[in-house]
């Protein structure tokens, strides 16, 4: 069974984007999947910036995010939608693991032969929809592999309890059925 490396491209403690990606992992792990689950707070990094970059050479949070990303098989990301577009800390974060470390570094190591699933939650009607479509397009565009089935919880304020709980089992188990595709897609790639 591969690897899965979850994360929300959200720093918020309270986070609805962390609520839902905790379900769509449930799924994932009911499938037999290994799922290791970071909050990118915890891994603060500079503003992307190619002169930093040059005089200083990737940041320390960036190398061992993109160790980390190395060692997984999938991607499983819950992301928010800013102003109908990706949070800067899920872009910075992106753009800084594309950076090489040496000249012998594979181009794009942290997503090579990467399988990606999505969700994402938003209070607005759209459900993050927007945000993911630009998601969905750096990824591709960095040769991460995107299942085509995602998730958007509109009105998540709702939708959720304060415990990050469903309160229609239904919407529940389609953010899970994400989680379990991840899982299954990686299975079968794996044989």
């Amino acid at each position: 069974m591969g690897k899965i490396l979850a994360f929300a491209g959200s720093a918020r403690k309270d986070s609805w984007n962390k609520k839902i990606l905790n379900i769509a992992v449930e799924g994932a792990r009911e499938k037999g999947a290994s799922v290791t689950v970071i909050d990118l707070k915890d891994y603060p990094l500079p503003l992307f910036d190619q002169d930093l970059e040059a005089a200083s050479g990737l940041p320390e949070n960036a190398k061992k995010l993109k160790k980390i990303f190395i060692e997984h098989d999938g991607l499983l990301l819950a992301c928010p939608e800013y102003n109908s577009s990706i949070t800067p800390l899920l872009k910075n974060t992106i753009d800084w693991l594309s950076r090489a470390e040496s000249k012998d570094e594979t181009p794009l190591a942290a997503y090579k032969n990467k399988v990606a699933a999505l969700v994402a939650a938003s209070p607005g009607a759209l459900g993050g929809l927007r945000g993911l479509v630009t998601v969905r397009s750096i990824l591709g565009n960095i040769g991460v592999i995107v299942l085509p089935d995602q998730q958007a919880v509109p009105k998540a304020h709702e939708a959720l309890d304060s415990k990050g709980v469903f309160k229609d089992e239904k919407q529940g188990g389609s953010v899970k059925k994400i989680g379990a595709a991840l899982a299954d897609f990686l299975e079968g790639h794996k044989k």
